[in-house]
């Protein structure tokens, strides 16, 4: 069941959940009950997911804000706990923030996420619909979780636009997508190099292509805990050539999740 927060014995339950899901260790990047009490009660959306015996499992926290003189709401986190995160619940999460966030009268709703993180993308992109034109490099700075850990906290700003019809599609077909197989004959910038972890290239920046693909791994929090260093490398590759493709007017559109060749790819696409 997925139910509205109210009290700060509740607030108290999201900072437990926060601790046991990132493995904060520092106060600094826990979201605190008083905050967490106070931002709901002015404008903000806090849900909670409880299991049969009314336990918190998952949770969605968001904050009023304002983007080119419009309304939003920015999604500063969405956690479950990681026994419950076969079910798909992350995905009942935004989709109960959504319709939270349309009764309030707003239609646009904006998180960051871990370009690396594939599986990450591919509810975002998939089975949300979110479309990505920024780029942030080392947003948070250092984080006292384990998951964070060995590269800076770049991160893409997701932009859900809550009433288009792409964002219908793609909540209506909850991931069983039919696309355009035109998209099969986009370039990849960056064909990864196989071996025991895939190794980044350079990648091409310099394609005209009006779609391109850019590779990315899967399992980017084993690669930050076992070979850091690859993984510092993965996120400078990448950042190189997702800055460079935004700069010129691309867009990230889409992603493709193949678990048995342990790798995602965006769709970066000109308007």
């Amino acid at each position: 069941m997925i139910r509205p927060l109210k009290t700060l014995d509740e607030c108290r339950q999201v900072v437990e959940l926060e601790k046991r899901i990132w493995g904060y260790t520092d106060g600094e990047d826990v979201v605190p009950a008083p905050v967490l009490i106070v931002s709901i009660k002015r404008g903000g959306v806090l849900l909670g997911a409880f299991d049969s015996s009314d336990t918190m499992i998952g949770f969605v926290y968001s904050i009023p804000g304002w983007k080119d003189g419009t309304p939003i709401q920015w999604s500063h986190m969405l956690g479950v706990a990681p026994d419950a995160r076969a079910a798909g619940l992350g995905r009942q999460l935004k989709l109960a923030q959504r319709d939270a966030t349309l009764a309030m009268g707003i239609e646009l709703i904006e998180w960051t996420f871990d370009p690396l993180q594939a599986f990450n993308a591919h509810l975002n992109f998939t089975k949300l619909g979110v479309v990505v034109e920024t780029y942030e490099e080392n947003l948070y700075g250092e984080s006292s979780s384990p998951l964070h850990q060995g590269s800076p906290t770049d991160r893409f700003i997701a932009e859900w636009h809550l009433r288009t019809p792409h964002v219908e599609r793609r909540i209506t077909a909850g991931g069983a997508l039919v696309r355009d197989a035109s998209i099969g004959s986009a370039p990849v910038v960056n064909p990864a190099k196989p071996g025991a972890w895939l190794e980044p290239v350079e990648g091409e920046l310099a394609h005209e292509s009006r779609r391109v693909l850019v590779e990315i791994p899967i399992g980017f929090s084993d690669m930050q805990r076992e070979v850091p260093d690859l993984a510092l490398q993965w996120r400078l590759t990448t950042r190189r050539i997702f800055q460079s493709y935004f700069s010129r007017g691309y867009r990230a559109v889409d992603f493709f999740l193949s678990r048995e060749a342990r790798r995602g790819q965006y769709l970066l696409a000109l308007p």
